[in-house]
C-alpha cells in the first residue's frame, strides 16, 4: 500500500513539473487574468491530468496523497525560486518592457504574445486613456501588465501636495 501510495506522490510531482514548464513555454500572459478560454483551459487540464496522478485510486487517502505532494512540490518550488535567482529568471522569465514614453515596443508585443487590445485594456484599467499617455508599461513576470503614466504621477503630486500638511491649513483658518 505505501508503494501505492509513492506512486501517486511522484505521478503527481511529474504532473506538476510538466505543467510549470508547458506554462512558461507557452507564454505567461494568460496567468495574470484568466479569460473565459483560460478558465475552461484549465478546468480542462485538471481534469486530463487527474487520472495521471492518482490513477484509478478514488479514495480519500488517494487524493491528499496527490495534493500534498503538490503542496510539498510548490513549496519547494518556490524556496528555489528565492534562494537561486539564476532559475527563478531561467523559469520565470524577465519583465518586458511594451511602452515607453508613449511608443509602443512592437518587438516585446510580439514575444509577449500580447495583441493591442491586450495592451490598452491593460493601460486604461491603470487610468490612462491611450498609449501616448504612458511613460512606461511593462509585462511582468507574474503576468501582470503595470502602467505608469505621467498624468498619474502629476494627480498623485498634487494630491500629496494638497494635503501635506493638514496642520497649517488648520492654523489659516483659525
Amino acid at each position: 500500500m505505501t508503494v501505492h501510495f509513492l506512486l501517486i506522490a511522484l505521478s503527481s510531482v511529474a504532473v506538476y513539473l510538466f505543467i510549470v514548464f508547458a506554462i512558461r513555454f507557452f507564454g505567461k500572459t494568460e496567468i495574470a487574468q484568466l479569460s473565459v478560454m483560460d478558465l475552461v483551459f484549465i478546468m480542462l487540464l485538471s481534469n486530463a491530468v487527474q487520472n495521471a496522478m492518482v490513477g484509478s485510486d478514488t479514495s480519500l487517502p488517494g487524493g491528499l496523497v496527490a495534493a500534498a505532494a503538490l503542496f510539498i512540490t510548490d513549496a519547494v518550488f518556490k524556496e528555489c525560486l528565492f534562494r537561486f535567482p539564476k532559475f527563478g529568471k531561467l523559469m520565470q522569465g524577465d519583465p518586458l518592457m511594451l511602452v515607453y514614453k508613449g511608443h509602443v515596443n512592437d518587438v516585446n508585443m510580439k514575444k509577449a504574445k500580447l495583441t493591442t487590445d491586450e495592451l490598452l485594456e491593460a493601460i486604461r484599467e491603470h487610468g490612462a486613456e491611450k498609449v501616448s499617455d504612458v511613460d512606461l508599461a511593462v509585462l511582468e513576470v507574474d503576468g501582470n501588465i503595470s502602467v505608469l503614466s505621467s498624468d498619474f504621477h502629476n494627480q498623485t503630486t498634487k494630491a500629496v501636495r494638497k494635503h501635506k500638511n493638514p496642520r497649517r491649513e488648520t492654523a489659516k483658518h483659525e
